[in-house]
């Protein structure tokens, strides 16, 4: 019994020696990989607080980029609505230099008008009867009624007919409104001629008429002719004299521009 005692001591040392060995070296084991653990979470940590700096600096970038993209829509928006004021600009300048074009071709051909007329028309304008005036938009004729048209009558005579057809003539080409004033003097209608012309309105507005009718005869668009009775409410003198009252009858004619026709008073108002 003793022997197997003794037997026993040695071979529990022994086992004893190799449990302790064993659990050392576990140990060991355990702490080596707590600690490789702890490094790799420690890098982790350190990873995970450089991508979130990263991604706040990504975020800081991300806002200035969408301000920057604003900006610039905001930039687009205004040079659009410039290129759009730019091109309302231009159009109207576009229309203007058209118009101013229209202008100087309307003038240029109102100066031809005007030297024909001077030209046809050399000896009454220098006996006094026609007076012809270039205005600043149109033209103006005054044409003595006793180079025209018999005595209390609306017929034209011969010589009032060859210097009407010289007017239409020179007129045809234009393309300004023709406006045909009728005047008179002021003293009333007597005798037979006032159951035919009961007033002075009655017969300036016959003459006017006879006027516009002749130029339409010659091919002149009647859509351009108007005939206007002034009768003796606009003398251009004394009708207390023989001489004022013959330059009072008269024949007025116009050239207006479309948009001031239909004014009697607009063109020699405006245009002198």
């Amino acid at each position: 019994m003793r022997w197997r005692v003794l037997t026993l001591v040695p071979l529990l040392l022994l086992l004893g020696g190799h449990a302790g060995c064993v659990t050392l070296g576990t140990h060991e084991e355990v702490v080596a990989h707590r600690d490789a653990l702890q490094l790799r979470t420690r890098t982790l940590e350190q990873r995970v607080e450089q991508l979130e700096a990263s991604n706040e600096s990504l975020g800081v970038e991300r806002t200035a980029l969408l301000g920057a993209v604003e900006d610039l829509r905001l930039e687009r928006e205004s040079l659009a609505a410039e290129v759009k004021d730019l091109e309302r600009v231009r159009q109207s300048l576009q229309a203007s230099l058209e118009s101013r074009e229209a202008e100087v071709a309307e003038l240029a051909s109102l100066s031809d008008t005007y030297r024909g007329l001077v030209s046809d028309l050399e000896s009454e304008l220098r006996a006094g009867q026609i007076e012809i005036e270039q205005l600043r938009d149109g033209l103006e004729l005054q044409l003595s009624d006793e180079i025209l048209f018999r005595s209390g009558s609306a017929q034209l005579g011969p010589h009032g007919l060859s210097v009407l057809q010289r007017v239409g003539g020179q007129l045809r080409a234009s393309r300004y409104r023709i406006e045909v004033l009728g005047h008179t003097d002021d003293v009333p209608i007597r005798g037979n001629l006032a159951a035919r012309y009961p007033t002075n309105w009655e017969l300036a507005g016959a003459r006017a008429a006879r006027v516009a009718r002749l130029f339409e005869e010659q091919g002149i668009d009647p859509i351009r002719l108007s005939a206007v009775s002034i009768g003796p409410n606009r003398p251009r003198a004394d009708n207390g004299s023989a001489e004022g009252r013959a330059r009072n009858r008269r024949i007025e004619i116009r050239l207006v521009p479309e948009e001031r026709a239909g004014s009697p008073s607009a063109a020699s108002e405006a245009g002198r």
